[in-house]
């Protein structure tokens, strides 16, 4: 009995020592891992994910981690390594919103519609009010070729009247079913309150434009270019719109570029023709729609004809009397592209008589042409020009 209490002094101390070591090495191991948690959050915080991923993968809470994995990865582009730590995540924290959020939008970005219209219900669920959420799920909807979508859109823009998103999607679809006065009303909403939102002010274009009013979408096309906005759709349009309004010049600095954006375009390099022709520089006009008919597989005879005509303002008679027999050659209905071989021809031949001969001929051919008056007109003139010469 006293060797037990001259023993016990001995035991307690060495017991004492026993628990401050371990308290040391878990503190220490504590300070270890709080250690790595700031490394990883750091390196995180700089944009080195890979090596975040590193250091979060030597944390011993992993569930604590499992969120800034998965970020990490989904930045790095590893959305399969993204998607599991989402889920291990979401398991850890069922009831976080902002994670759940993350994590739909993560599918959405992935094409896994189904898998995020799970998720955004529940957040509607237990959130109605969120606008947010209600647009997303829109999206997500709008993917799988759900018409509910736009309902979607429409409960996020009654919970937020500045929801430009919303707005631009309801907007949109009212452009598609041509109902452009509910489309521009909405536009107009969302421009009061961000006025240089381009998706809006596109849209507006495109619904004057539409409604052929070409003046107030060509203002909405200069926005959308003082913006800093530039493409093909942009300056095509304004061209067009500008040659509405006979603005010839203005209409052919857009065009050029709109060729730009594609060279080949052969419908606008025939257009850009057609503007040259109006302001009367027939050799550019020659050039730009003997290009297009160049680039083109099949051309047309409209199209030839135009050229035709272009090359015999220019004095260019054999040349626009080819440009007529390709036209007549592709389309042998067409009665403008004969009449206009005569005229290139009787320019082109010095004989009276060889041109009396043509204007003959075509009457007899084309007894019921609209340009009768003008060919018997002109078989008149020749009559009396052969009278004088022969006097």
């Amino acid at each position: 009995m006293l060797w037990c209490l001259t023993a016990y002094p001995f035991y307690l101390k060495s017991m004492n020592r026993i628990l401050f070591i371990f308290l040391v090495l878990v503190s220490f191991n504590t300070e270890a891992q709080t250690s790595v948690l700031v490394v990883a959050d750091s390196l995180y915080a700089s944009g080195n994910y890979s090596k975040a991923i590193e250091k979060y993968k030597l944390y011993n809470q992993p569930s604590e981690v499992f969120e800034s994995m998965a970020k990490s990865y989904q930045i790095l582009g590893n959305y399969d390594e993204a998607q599991i730590n989402y889920s291990k995540a979401l398991e850890a924290h069922p009831d976080d919103a902002l994670l759940k959020y993350d994590y739909a939008k993560l599918l959405t970005s992935i094409k896994k519609y189904k898998e995020a219209t799970q998720l955004f219900e529940e957040l509607v669920n237990n959130d109605y009010r969120n606008p947010n959420y209600q647009y997303e799920l829109g999206v997500v909807l709008e993917q799988q070729g759900d018409s509910t979508a736009l309902n979607r859109y429409r409960n996020a823009f009654d919970l937020d009247r500045t929801h430009q998103k919303a707005i631009y999607k309801i907007a949109k679809q009212f452009l598609i079913d041509r109902k452009f006065d509910a489309s521009l009303d909405y536009i107009k909403i969302g421009l009061e309150s961000y006025a240089n939102n381009v998706e809006l002010i596109s849209l507006k274009a495109q619904n004057y434009y539409w409604k052929e009013k070409y003046i107030e979408a060509s203002k909405c096309f200069e926005k959308l270019i003082e913006l800093g906005e530039s493409s093909l759709f942009i300056h095509e349009k304004l061209s067009f719109c500008y040659a509405q309004d006979s603005e010839y010049q203005k209409a052919i600095q857009q065009g050029d570029l709109a060729l730009k954006y594609d060279p080949v375009n052969v419908k606008n390099l025939f257009i850009q023709g057609q503007l040259y022709e109006r302001i009367e520089d027939f050799e550019n006009a020659e050039k730009y729609m003997a290009l297009a008919l160049e680039i083109r597989d099949i051309p047309l005879d409209n199209e030839y004809m135009r050229l035709g005509l272009v090359l015999n303002r220019q004095g260019k008679y054999k040349e626009a009397i080819e440009a007529f027999h390709k036209s007549l050659k592709i389309n042998p209905k067409n009665q403008q592209s004969p009449f206009y071989i005569v005229v290139a021809k009787d320019k082109y031949y010095e004989d009276i008589e060889s041109r009396l001969k043509l204007y003959e001929s075509y009457k007899e051919n084309y007894p019921k042409s609209m340009y009768m008056f003008l060919v018997d007109k002109r078989i008149k003139e020749l009559k009396e020009e052969k009278f004088y010469k022969t006097d």
